[in-house]
């Protein structure tokens, strides 16, 4: 349908709303996006952050390349923004949906993941990108942010609590190493909630007080 024409300057009028108008850029953004991240996720954990490029990835995303710089600013932040949003654990570590103690808090968390099953390619995309020094960098900066830092204040501050909340996070990532390589039938195999409460009592010793 052809638009109408405002008489009074001869250009075509739109017929869609001013605040339509002003809001499909910011949705096509962010579907681009939704469309670059998803595209991330999966090439690096098939290729790893070495073995994919920019370009592939806008490919798959059906984007212009530069539109990857544009959003992210690197292939590295593109890496951290795929990481970002995987974590859900700090709203674990927070309490925010779960008023339990810290311990069962982060036991139901690792039971959950253990029972969703390996869907998400990030295990593999870590797995196949650590080595990289950039990689490094983020890995250790969304660890602090996400995992360790929100757990040292759970647990008051100080260089013991640091030291806990280390050893409760080697509990906590270590399930997928172990899981990839072994296997993690016989641990599924148990009842969720006598899983659950050896989980707790393993997160409720590493959180504890040295004495």
């Amino acid at each position: 349908m052809l638009d109408q024409v405002d008489t009074t300057t001869g250009r075509a009028a739109s017929q869609e709303p001013e605040s339509q108008v002003r809001a499909r850029p910011k949705r096509d953004r962010e579907a681009t996006e939704g469309r670059l991240l998803e595209a991330a996720r999966e090439l690096f954990g098939e290729h790893g952050f070495d073995g994919v490029t920019v370009r592939e990835i806008a490919a798959a995303a059906d984007a212009n390349v530069a539109l990857v710089h544009r959003y992210f600013g690197s292939k590295a932040a593109l890496f951290g923004a795929v990481l970002e949003g995987e974590y859900v654990l700090k709203r674990v570590i927070l309490g925010e949906d779960d008023p339990a103690p810290l311990h069962l808090r982060l036991a139901r968390h690792f039971v959950r993941q253990a029972y969703r099953g390996p869907a998400s390619p990030v295990p593999r995309m870590l797995d196949r990108s650590v080595g990289n020094p950039e990689v490094q960098a983020i890995l250790s900066e969304h660890m602090e942010r996400l995992v360790i830092g929100p757990l040292v204040e759970q647990l008051g501050g100080g260089t013991e609590a640091r030291a806990r909340a280390t050893l409760a996070t080697t509990i906590i990532m270590g399930g997928g190493p172990i899981r990839r390589v072994a296997g993690f039938d016989p641990v599924l195999a148990t009842d969720p909630e006598r899983l659950t409460e050896r989980v707790a009592a393993m997160f409720e010793a590493a959180l504890a007080p040295f004495g």
